[in-house]
């Protein structure tokens, strides 16, 4: 099985990946630079699937990833909850007294802000990835230089981890999408799905988003996330991206046709068993 992700190995989509699909001898993970690429490989049957992060419990959401699912034909499959835990890691042997520079990717950054804050002497840079931080200040030699990751990209590189745990909060989870083409084959746990993820578009009229979320209030479904993105080319119209639980599929069912009455778009954007915190 070839799994993509937007990042290195060792990045936290990397951990994701095996968590939720197993330290399996066949699992192979292509790692890609930027989360356009990792859907390409997914729409181009490259791969089997891919493993992107949809929202950060600090950070929000992560709102390229949601354009993303509404553009291309693929759909979520599953979900799972990774705790996230961050490190400053460097090259063996330095101390963080020689630290000059502190690189990670902008999400990770975010999560870290007091730690960062206590230590001004700090230049902070962003970078694409937080285990392509500590890839590249290991091949490139770099010991004034600390990266933010996850404790598998010390060991992947053969770097240390200096400080341990410097995200702001302890409760610090990310929720990842397992994301196939959306005529794959459908998995068979599929069968047990509990929740789905929904985009939608309304008229530009006062009162359609009420009206809309009546709608699935009276069927019964249990309304979990609501989020917009602006529409391209219509300033000041937005797509609504909602997830909702349900305890059977007529419920859904329900929802989806209540749904469809309303609103001029609907696409289902995935059914699959809800993540348990872990």
């Amino acid at each position: 099985m070839r799994i993509a992700i937007q990042g290195e190995m060792g990045s936290n989509s990397h951990m994701a990946a095996v968590a939720m699909l197993g330290d399996r001898g066949d699992l192979e993970i292509v790692a890609c630079t930027v989360s356009a690429q990792v859907l390409a490989k997914v729409t181009g049957g490259e791969v089997d699937g891919a493993v992107l992060p949809i929202e950060n419990s600090l950070h929000g959401s992560v709102a390229e990833h949601y354009d993303l699912l509404l553009e291309l034909p693929v759909r979520i499959d599953r979900e799972s909850q990774l705790r996230i835990r961050h490190n400053l890691i460097a090259m063996p042997g330095v101390k963080v007294s020689e630290v000059r520079r502190v690189m990670s990717h902008p999400v990770a950054l975010s999560q870290c802000r007091r730690f960062l804050a206590e230590h001004p002497e700090f230049e902070v840079v962003p970078f694409y990835d937080t285990a392509g931080s500590v890839k590249h200040l290991m091949s490139a030699g770099l010991r004034d230089v600390a990266g933010v990751a996850p404790e598998l990209a010390a060991r992947e590189y053969g770097a240390e981890i200096l400080v341990a745990g410097v995200e702001d909060h302890a409760e610090n989870y990310t929720r990842f999408h397992l994301v196939r083409c959306e005529d794959a084959a459908a998995e068979e746990e599929s069968a047990e799905a509990e929740k789905m993820s929904l985009a939608f578009a309304i008229e530009h009229r006062p009162g359609t988003l009420v009206a809309a979320l009546q709608r699935l209030a009276e069927a019964g479904v249990d309304l979990t996330k609501i989020e917009s993105r602006p529409v391209p080319g219509s300033p000041w119209e937005y797509v609504f991206y909602v997830d909702v639980r349900f305890d059977g599929a007529k419920r859904a069912e329900m929802a989806l046709a209540a749904l469809r009455e309303h609103c001029r778009m609907v696409k289902v954007l995935g059914r699959y068993r809800a993540a348990r915190t872990g």
